[in-house]
């Protein structure tokens, strides 16, 4: 694990915890560089090349108070189904209601306009952004898969 100087309660101090960072479980959250008390989950691109055509989105239920590792919806493809999780801790403020339309928006642009949910971040969840891999960790983990 990396070293960071972020504080505990807000990212204010370090850029370090801002920015998208990923799960193993190919989840990916992005933190609001403005108000540094929000973020955007999504699953990758990754996953959803392996998922294929996505055909069903279960949408987290808004004001859910979730822990990291939680699950906070579903996708379905043609070829499987898989939990989204949640990477960090926080309160679903938005869901991306696009996708209960027009699920297939997913493959097109995961890391896009085919986000999940947006949350409020809860207090104290420095160690669990600290935990997660940045972009060029995340790119050499999935090639090793």
């Amino acid at each position: 694990m990396r070293e960071t100087s972020c504080p505990t309660r807000t990212f204010s101090t370090s850029t370090a915890c801002l920015g998208k960072k990923y799960t193993k479980d190919h989840e990916w959250i992005e933190i609001d560089e403005d108000t540094q008390r929000h973020g955007t989950i999504g699953i990758t691109t990754y996953a959803a090349k392996a998922l294929g055509d996505v055909v069903f989105v279960e949408l987290p239920t808004l004001d859910l108070e979730v822990s990291a590792g939680d699950a906070i919806g579903a996708v379905e493809s043609v070829k499987s189904a898989s939990d989204i999780m949640s990477p960090i801790s926080g309160r679903v403020v938005e869901r991306n209601e696009l996708l209960e339309e027009k699920p297939g928006t997913i493959n097109r642009g995961p890391e896009a306009e085919g986000w999940i949910a947006r949350i409020e971040v809860g207090e104290g969840v420095v160690g669990e952004v600290e935990g997660l891999m940045g972009e060029e960790e995340y790119r050499k983990f999935t090639e090793e898969e």
